[in-house]
Protein backbone atom coordinates (compact mmCIF):
# COMPACT_ATOMS: atom_id res chain seq x y z
CA UNK A 1 0.00 0.00 0.00
CA UNK A 2 1.10 3.52 -0.78
CA UNK A 3 0.20 6.66 1.12
CA UNK A 4 -0.58 10.06 -0.37
CA UNK A 5 2.09 11.75 -2.50
CA UNK A 6 4.14 11.09 -5.64
CA UNK A 7 5.55 7.62 -6.30
CA UNK A 8 6.71 5.55 -9.28
CA UNK A 9 4.87 2.59 -10.75
CA UNK A 10 6.33 0.19 -13.31
CA UNK A 11 3.77 -0.66 -16.01
CA UNK A 12 2.73 -4.32 -16.28
CA UNK A 13 4.40 -4.96 -12.91
CA UNK A 14 2.41 -2.88 -10.43
CA UNK A 15 -1.28 -2.15 -10.66
CA UNK A 16 -3.69 -0.05 -8.58
CA UNK A 17 -6.76 -2.16 -7.69
CA UNK A 18 -8.58 0.81 -6.13
CA UNK A 19 -7.94 4.14 -4.41
CA UNK A 20 -9.16 5.08 -0.94
CA UNK A 21 -10.56 8.54 -0.24
CA UNK A 22 -9.62 9.67 3.27
CA UNK A 23 -11.79 12.77 3.17
CA UNK A 24 -15.13 12.98 5.01
CA UNK A 25 -17.83 11.29 2.93
CA UNK A 26 -21.61 11.52 3.26
CA UNK A 27 -23.95 8.57 2.81
CA UNK A 28 -27.73 8.86 2.94
CA UNK A 29 -29.76 5.90 4.17
CA UNK A 30 -33.31 5.26 5.29
CA UNK A 31 -35.64 2.75 6.90
CA UNK A 32 -39.12 2.31 5.40
CA UNK A 33 -42.22 0.97 7.16
CA UNK A 34 -40.24 0.03 10.26
CA UNK A 35 -42.23 -0.67 13.43
CA UNK A 36 -41.38 1.27 16.55
CA UNK A 37 -41.51 -0.13 20.07
CA UNK A 38 -45.20 0.83 20.30
CA UNK A 39 -45.99 -0.81 16.91
CA UNK A 40 -46.23 2.34 14.76
CA UNK A 41 -44.85 2.07 11.19
CA UNK A 42 -42.49 4.96 10.37
CA UNK A 43 -40.21 6.03 7.53
CA UNK A 44 -36.93 7.58 8.67
CA UNK A 45 -34.34 9.33 6.47
CA UNK A 46 -30.84 9.95 7.82
CA UNK A 47 -27.38 11.04 6.69
CA UNK A 48 -24.07 9.57 7.87
CA UNK A 49 -20.80 11.54 7.80
CA UNK A 50 -17.87 9.12 7.91
CA UNK A 51 -14.14 9.01 7.20
CA UNK A 52 -11.51 6.35 6.57
CA UNK A 53 -8.96 6.58 9.39
CA UNK A 54 -7.09 3.32 8.67
CA UNK A 55 -6.75 2.66 4.91
CA UNK A 56 -5.11 -0.73 5.49
CA UNK A 57 -8.14 -2.08 7.40
CA UNK A 58 -10.57 -0.54 4.90
CA UNK A 59 -8.76 -2.30 2.04
CA UNK A 60 -8.09 -5.65 3.72
CA UNK A 61 -10.82 -6.26 6.31
CA UNK A 62 -13.85 -5.74 4.05
CA UNK A 63 -14.42 -6.27 0.34
CA UNK A 64 -16.46 -3.13 -0.42
CA UNK A 65 -16.27 -0.79 2.54
CA UNK A 66 -18.67 1.81 1.08
CA UNK A 67 -21.54 -0.63 0.59
CA UNK A 68 -20.75 -2.27 3.91
CA UNK A 69 -21.05 1.09 5.68
CA UNK A 70 -24.36 1.87 3.95
CA UNK A 71 -25.87 -1.52 4.85
CA UNK A 72 -24.53 -1.34 8.39
CA UNK A 73 -26.03 2.13 8.89
CA UNK A 74 -29.43 1.02 7.59
CA UNK A 75 -29.46 -2.07 9.80
CA UNK A 76 -28.49 0.00 12.83
CA UNK A 77 -31.26 2.50 12.07
CA UNK A 78 -33.87 -0.26 11.95
CA UNK A 79 -32.58 -1.65 15.23
CA UNK A 80 -32.76 1.76 16.95
CA UNK A 81 -36.31 2.35 15.67
CA UNK A 82 -37.44 -1.03 17.00
CA UNK A 83 -36.13 -0.12 20.47
CA UNK A 84 -37.67 3.38 20.57
CA UNK A 85 -41.25 4.58 20.93
CA UNK A 86 -42.76 7.14 18.58
CA UNK A 87 -43.06 10.00 21.07
CA UNK A 88 -39.39 9.68 22.05
CA UNK A 89 -38.28 9.68 18.41
CA UNK A 90 -40.30 12.80 17.57
CA UNK A 91 -39.35 14.78 20.67
CA UNK A 92 -35.65 13.89 20.96
CA UNK A 93 -34.02 13.45 17.56
CA UNK A 94 -30.62 14.41 18.94
CA UNK A 95 -30.61 11.47 21.34
CA UNK A 96 -31.69 9.16 18.52
CA UNK A 97 -28.86 10.42 16.28
CA UNK A 98 -26.21 9.98 19.00
CA UNK A 99 -27.39 6.47 19.79
CA UNK A 100 -27.36 5.59 16.09
CA UNK A 101 -23.85 6.99 15.67
CA UNK A 102 -22.56 4.92 18.58
CA UNK A 103 -24.10 1.76 17.08
CA UNK A 104 -22.58 2.44 13.65
CA UNK A 105 -19.17 3.11 15.23
CA UNK A 106 -19.28 -0.30 16.85
CA UNK A 107 -19.73 -1.90 13.41
CA UNK A 108 -17.30 0.15 11.31
CA UNK A 109 -14.45 0.45 13.80
CA UNK A 110 -12.85 -2.83 12.70
CA UNK A 111 -13.01 -1.65 9.08
CA UNK A 112 -10.85 1.40 9.81
CA UNK A 113 -13.80 3.78 9.39
CA UNK A 114 -14.96 6.39 11.89
CA UNK A 115 -18.42 7.98 11.80
CA UNK A 116 -18.15 11.72 12.37
CA UNK A 117 -21.84 12.55 12.75
CA UNK A 118 -25.36 11.29 12.06
CA UNK A 119 -28.26 13.59 11.19
CA UNK A 120 -31.93 12.55 11.20
CA UNK A 121 -33.49 14.33 8.22
CA UNK A 122 -37.12 13.24 8.45
CA UNK A 123 -39.46 11.00 10.43
CA UNK A 124 -42.67 10.28 8.50
CA UNK A 125 -45.69 8.71 10.18
CA UNK A 126 -48.99 7.49 8.63
CA UNK A 127 -51.50 10.19 7.64
CA UNK A 128 -54.22 8.73 9.88
CA UNK A 129 -51.94 8.90 12.89
CA UNK A 130 -51.01 12.49 12.05
CA UNK A 131 -54.70 13.46 12.13
CA UNK A 132 -55.19 11.68 15.46
CA UNK A 133 -52.17 13.42 16.99
CA UNK A 134 -53.39 16.78 15.67
CA UNK A 135 -56.82 16.26 17.25
CA UNK A 136 -55.20 15.23 20.51
CA UNK A 137 -53.04 18.37 20.57
CA UNK A 138 -56.08 20.55 19.78
CA UNK A 139 -58.09 18.91 22.57
CA UNK A 140 -55.23 19.54 25.00
CA UNK A 141 -55.10 23.23 24.03
CA UNK A 142 -58.88 23.54 24.50
CA UNK A 143 -58.62 21.89 27.91
CA UNK A 144 -55.95 24.37 29.00
CA UNK A 145 -58.05 27.28 27.72
CA UNK A 146 -61.10 26.07 29.68
CA UNK A 147 -59.02 25.71 32.85
CA UNK A 148 -57.72 29.28 32.49
CA UNK A 149 -61.24 30.60 31.80
CA UNK A 150 -62.66 28.76 34.82
CA UNK A 151 -59.93 30.23 37.03
CA UNK A 152 -60.69 33.75 35.77
CA UNK A 153 -64.42 33.30 36.41
CA UNK A 154 -63.67 32.10 39.93
CA UNK A 155 -61.61 35.22 40.63
CA UNK A 156 -64.34 37.47 39.20
CA UNK A 157 -66.99 35.73 41.31
CA UNK A 158 -64.88 36.28 44.43
CA UNK A 159 -64.59 40.00 43.61
CA UNK A 160 -68.37 40.23 43.18
CA UNK A 161 -68.86 38.47 46.50
CA UNK A 162 -66.54 40.92 48.26
CA UNK A 163 -68.39 43.85 46.69
CA UNK A 164 -71.77 42.41 47.72
CA UNK A 165 -70.59 42.07 51.31
CA UNK A 166 -69.42 45.69 51.27
CA UNK A 167 -72.76 46.91 49.90
CA UNK A 168 -74.59 44.84 52.50
CA UNK A 169 -72.74 46.59 55.32
CA UNK A 170 -72.93 50.11 53.84
CA UNK A 171 -76.23 51.24 52.31
CA UNK A 172 -74.74 54.54 51.16
CA UNK A 173 -72.08 52.73 49.14
CA UNK A 174 -74.80 50.63 47.51
CA UNK A 175 -76.79 53.70 46.49
CA UNK A 176 -73.69 55.46 45.20
CA UNK A 177 -73.00 52.42 43.06
CA UNK A 178 -76.59 52.56 41.81
CA UNK A 179 -76.12 56.22 40.87
CA UNK A 180 -72.91 55.37 39.06
CA UNK A 181 -74.69 52.68 37.07
CA UNK A 182 -77.43 55.19 36.26
CA UNK A 183 -74.85 57.73 35.12
CA UNK A 184 -73.08 55.19 32.93
CA UNK A 185 -76.41 54.30 31.35
CA UNK A 186 -77.16 57.95 30.54
CA UNK A 187 -73.77 58.72 29.02
CA UNK A 188 -74.90 57.56 25.61
CA UNK A 189 -76.41 60.38 23.59
CA UNK A 190 -80.18 60.23 23.40
CA UNK A 191 -80.50 57.55 26.10
CA UNK A 192 -83.67 57.38 28.18
CA UNK A 193 -83.76 56.00 31.71
CA UNK A 194 -86.94 55.52 33.76
CA UNK A 195 -86.29 56.14 37.47
CA UNK A 196 -88.85 55.22 40.18
CA UNK A 197 -90.29 58.26 41.99
CA UNK A 198 -89.17 57.13 45.43
CA UNK A 199 -85.57 56.55 44.29
CA UNK A 200 -84.81 60.28 44.46
CA UNK A 201 -85.98 60.45 48.08
CA UNK A 202 -83.95 57.36 48.97
CA UNK A 203 -80.80 58.73 47.38
CA UNK A 204 -81.41 62.16 48.92
CA UNK A 205 -81.72 60.68 52.38
CA UNK A 206 -78.52 58.74 51.88
CA UNK A 207 -76.70 61.89 50.82
CA UNK A 208 -77.77 63.52 54.07
CA UNK A 209 -76.40 60.54 55.98
CA UNK A 210 -73.19 60.76 54.01
CA UNK A 211 -72.87 64.47 54.83
CA UNK A 212 -73.48 63.87 58.52
CA UNK A 213 -71.00 61.01 58.71
CA UNK A 214 -68.43 62.68 56.44
CA UNK A 215 -68.83 66.49 56.52
CA UNK A 216 -68.15 68.11 53.16
CA UNK A 217 -67.18 71.79 53.09
CA UNK A 218 -68.04 73.61 49.88
CA UNK A 219 -66.03 76.48 48.45
CA UNK A 220 -68.60 79.10 49.57
CA UNK A 221 -68.79 77.71 53.10
CA UNK A 222 -65.01 77.77 53.31
CA UNK A 223 -64.93 81.42 52.25
CA UNK A 224 -67.57 82.41 54.84
CA UNK A 225 -65.66 80.61 57.57
CA UNK A 226 -62.50 82.46 56.61
CA UNK A 227 -64.29 85.88 56.75
CA UNK A 228 -65.76 85.07 60.17
CA UNK A 229 -62.30 84.44 61.53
Amino acid sequence: MRGPGIFWLFPLVYTIPFALDIRIITTSFKAEQTLTKDNVPVNVDAVLFWQVVDPFKAAIKVQDYKNAIAWGAQTSLRDIIGRSDLSGMLSDRERLAKELQATIDGITEEWGVNSRAVEIRDIAIPAGLQDAMSRQAQAERERQARIILAGSEEQIAQKFLNAAQTYERDEVALNLRAMNILYESMKEKGAWVIVPSDMVNILGGNFKKLKLNHPITTHAEGAQAAEGK
